[in-house]
Parts: C-alpha cells; structure tokens; sequence
C-alpha cells in the first residue's frame, strides 16, 4: 500500500478549487495517490488509466452494483459483459444512430432555439443555468418521448440520482434523499413503460421496451435503468461541455475567430475542450487481483479511480497539454468521438460511452446555431468564473454579453437586424 500524503488529498477544497494545479504532482511524484478516508487508489498517468478502462477483467464494474444500481433501480451497461453486454449495447447504439439520429438533431435544434430566444434581444445569457441545464434535459425528454411539461420534476429526480452516483461521501440524510428521487422517477416511469409496450412509438423508450438481439430483450427493470442511465448520461456532460467550449474559445479569440471563419473547425473545438476539460473527471473500477502500477501494488478488490483530467493532460500523451489548442496534431478529431480517442474523456474499451455519437451531434448542433447568434460573444463585466465538481466538473455558471439580435433568426441559426 503506497503511504498515505497526508499534506495533500483530492478531497481537499485547495483539490476542488483547482485539480488543474496538481495533475503535474500526481503524475510525477504519486502516481498512485490513495486516499485513507475513502479507502481508495486515484491514478492520474495516461498510461495507467488507459490500461484499467480497457482491460476489463482485471478491472471491474463490480463496485457499480453499490454505486449506481439502487438509485439506477437495475443493472447498467457498465455492469454487464459478453453476449448480454454485446446485446442490449447494440439495442442501445441503434436508438442513437441512423435516422434516429437524425430525428434528434432536430430536436436538439427545436429546444436550443426555443430556450435562446427570449435571451436574444437582452444580449446576455447565463450559458448554464439559462440555457445549458434546461437544454439538456429537454432534449433528453425529447430522445426518450417523454413530457417536456414534466422537466422540471424530472430534473430535480435526476439531481438527486447524480448525486448519489458522483459523490465519494454521502451523509446518511442525501441518500435517502437521493434514493427517494430514484424511487419517485421509477414511479414515474412505470406506467410510461407499460403503455410503450402496448403501443409503441418512434421515441427511445419504444425501442428499449420492442427491440430485440440476437433473442434478448429488455425487462421492465433493463428499459427502468437504461431510461436513467440515459439520462443522466445525456444530461451531465452536455451542459458543460457547450459552456466550457465557449469559455475557452472566448479565452482564444484567435481560435474563436477560426472556428466562426471555418464551420469545420467545430468538431475540432468540442474535441480539444473534452480533452483539456472533461466533463466526467473519475472513472471508478475495481481490481480483480492485485496491480502494480509505477512499482506501487495495489490490492485486489481495491477502489480504484481513473483521473480523467489528469491523464488528458498527460505529456506522454499529448505535446503540450496545458494549453488549449484545436490544432493540436496528437488529438485525431476523427476519431475523437470513437472508441480509438487519444484523449479519454467518454472512457475506452468496452465501456467507452455508448452516446459518444449522440454526444457530438449534441454539441455541435448548438453550438453552430449558437455561434452566429452570439456575435461580439465575451464575458460580462464583473462577471467571476468558478468550477465545481470532483466526479463530474463545469461551471457554476457563465454569464456572456453579446450583440442582441432583433428579431427571431433562431430557426434558421442566422442573424437578423
């Protein structure tokens, strides 16, 4: 067991203040970083963190049974191997792709016009708690064919869910808060469930609840917990990844400036921003035996958390890693979105996010309808910029001033006025 610092913790507010700050430490002076309070190992080496999301035998799910499943209400993707994971993967994947996709997009259009346009004409918006937040839940609702009218309720459920899968510590009081919100949302859900299986549409809940692979299909309790694993999937990165893309492009003015000359540097922007800040920052695995990793063992059935940001800033896998750069030749914006990314900000392997695609066509469809809209985009005066989060990280907010556009030129994604 590697000595405990007790000079410096991830689970510090100097940690949570700035993690940025201390990648370079972890990487070169602990590696493996265990943390006593929690009895658990952080890994922040590239290397290291790509080998236990893509061995998965050696490194398990298995903790996800206590980490996810009571409030996911049944077993996960994650959880799942061989012929069953292959399956309901591929029953997922297909909800995504396709024409499918394509009726998402528009649907992703429909709400980030609907929800930007009553900001248009003020010339500012707070990009996450006006638009980033209640985006990304609609558009999950959208996905699903559940009630948009429903959002709100349904966001306060999700909070709660998220909660309890990205919190190291939990008082006694938030899980059964957080339990009790997972219990109302399988409620919630139930009855939809039922009426899809009688009556089913075009919307991702018809297809988990018909869809059938290879003679596998889904149970009540598969379609419960893949509906919340979707959306908590679908709406924790996609709020912070729009905002933090454009902080940093309006931190890089030359950067932003090309971006808005050449529309294909979009793909390119959203991929360095996943890189430079990823939005889910500890991947949890498990050991089935005991590891070694930079000459520390680590035990079997150990807790052992993948540090995303830390190995996304990794010198031995990127040239330069601190600064943000969407010419950077070592990140391959192609397969940026695929299992074969440098970078692991959707996780690798067999695990790798299953929404990956989804994820992209997300964020660029906003931001290339937000783009020509928001001209002059800054931050406003005295405005101050903060992150929060430890498992998932973005902003609290982020308040921009722009030209007000008179007129709706939404729908089309063009200025008017």
């Amino acid at each position: 067991m590697p000595l405990a610092h007790p000079l410096f913790s991830v689970l510090s507010d100097e940690f949570a203040a700035a993690p940025h700050h201390f990648y370079a430490r972890l990487r070169e002076q602990t590696p493996v970083h265990y943390e006593p309070a929690i009895d658990s190992y952080f890994l922040s080496r590239h290397q290291d963190v790509k080998r236990v999301l893509t061995d998965h035998e050696a490194f398990t799910t298995e903790m996800l049974q206590v980490r996810a499943e009571p409030v996911m209400r049944g077993r996960v993707l994650a959880q799942m191997t061989g012929a069953e994971h292959t399956a309901k993967r591929k029953i997922v994947v297909r909800g995504f792709t396709g024409s499918a996709l394509q009726g998402q997009i528009r649907a992703i259009h429909t709400n980030a016009a609907e929800l930007m346009a009553p900001f248009l004409p003020r010339g500012r918006v707070d990009l996450v708690n006006d638009f980033g937040k209640p985006f990304a839940v609609h558009v999950a609702l959208d996905v699903l064919g559940l009630d948009r009218a429903d959002w709100q309720q349904v966001a306060d459920w999700h909070a709660g869910v998220a909660e309890f899968v990205t919190s190291l510590a939990l008082t006694p009081e938030r899980r059964r808060h957080c339990l009790d919100c997972a219990e109302r949302l399988e409620a919630y859900l139930a009855p939809v469930i039922r009426q899809r299986r009688g009556r089913p549409g075009e919307d991702l809940i018809s297809k988990l609840c018909t869809a059938e692979f290879d003679g596998v299909t889904m149970s009540d309790r598969d379609v419960t917990a893949l509906i919340i694993n979707v959306l908590v999937a679908a709406a924790e990165p996609a709020d912070k990844t729009i905002a933090l893309l454009f902080k940093h492009l309006i931190d890089h003015p030359e950067q932003m400036a090309q971006v808005r000359r050449d529309p294909d540097l979009l793909a390119a922007a959203i991929a360095e921003t996943l890189r430079f800040t990823p939005p889910v920052q500890l991947i949890p695995r498990q050991t089935q035996e005991k590891a070694v990793f930079a000459g520390t063992t680590v035990p079997a059935g150990a807790t052992v958390f993948c540090m995303i940001g830390a190995a996304n800033r990794d010198p031995d896998a990127f040239a330069d890693p601190d600064s943000f750069d969407i010419h950077r030749a070592d990140l391959g914006t192609a397969r940026s979105f695929t299992a074969a990314a440098q970078h692991l900000a959707f996780g690798t392997g067999l695990h790798q996010c299953v929404g990956a695609a989804f994820a992209r066509a997300e964020i660029e469809t906003v931001a290339a309808l937000l783009l020509p809209l928001l001209d002059e985009v800054r931050h406003s005066p005295g405005f101050h910029y903060r992150e929060t989060g430890l498992y998932t990280r973005g902003p609290v907010s982020l308040s921009l001033d722009f030209t007000p556009v008179h007129g709706s030129g939404t729908r089309s994604g063009t200025r008017r006025g």
